[in-house]
C-alpha cells in the first residue's frame, strides 16, 4: 500500500502528467522526504519518466539546456544588419489572430520589441511571439499554417532601418 503522500502514486503521477501537457510544461522534479521523481517531456512532447532515486543528501541538479518559453534575441544572420527571429516553441504558425483578420505584420512593416509579430499554437494554446527587436520586417520565412520547430527561422528583420 502507498502512503496517501506518496509522490510514487501511479493517480498523482498520471494528475502530474495531465497538467504538465494542459500547462505546457517540460518538466516536474518533485522530492518528498528521501524519494525524487522527475517527470520531463522529450521533443514530441510524449511525457518520460525517469527512474525515482534514493537520495541521502541533497542532490545537485545536472547542467541541463532546457527549452524556454520565450526565445533567445534573435540571432545575426550573414549580413550584419539583418536578425533572424526564431520560433520559441513547437506548433503551428499563425500570421494573424483569425482567419479573416490581417495578418500581423508584413514585408515592410516596422516592429519593436513589444510587438507581436505571429502566434505559434502549442497543444491548443495560441503563443503571441513578440519581436523582441526593432526593425524592418525582410522576409517572413514559413506559412500561414505550417508547423515550425523549436529554434526554425521565423523572420528576417533588417535592424538597421
Amino acid at each position: 500500500m502507498t502512503a496517501s503522500g506518496d509522490v510514487f502514486d501511479v493517480k498523482k503521477i498520471r494528475r502530474l502528467v495531465q497538467l504538465m501537457k494542459d500547462h505546457d510544461l517540460a518538466e516536474v522534479d518533485l522530492e518528498q522526504g528521501e524519494q525524487r521523481i522527475r517527470l520531463r517531456r522529450n521533443a514530441g512532447g510524449e511525457v518520460v519518466y525517469q527512474q525515482p532515486v534514493q537520495a541521502t543528501a541533497p542532490m545537485p541538479m545536472p547542467a541541463v539546456a532546457t527549452e524556454s518559453v520565450k526565445s533567445d534575441p534573435p540571432a545575426a544572420a550573414a549580413d550584419d544588419s539583418l536578425a533572424i527571429i526564431k520560433s520559441p516553441i513547437v506548433g503551428t504558425f499563425y500570421a494573424s489572430s483569425g482567419p479573416d483578420a490581417d495578418p500581423f505584420v508584413k514585408v515592410g512593416d516596422h516592429v519593436g520589441p513589444d510587438s507581436t509579430i505571429c502566434i505559434v499554437e502549442a497543444m491548443k494554446v495560441f503563443n503571441e511571439i513578440p519581436a523582441e527587436i526593432s526593425g524592418k520586417i525582410a522576409a517572413i520565412l514559413v506559412a500561414n499554417g505550417d508547423p515550425v520547430e523549436f529554434g526554425q527561422p521565423l523572420f528576417k528583420v533588417d535592424v538597421s532601418a
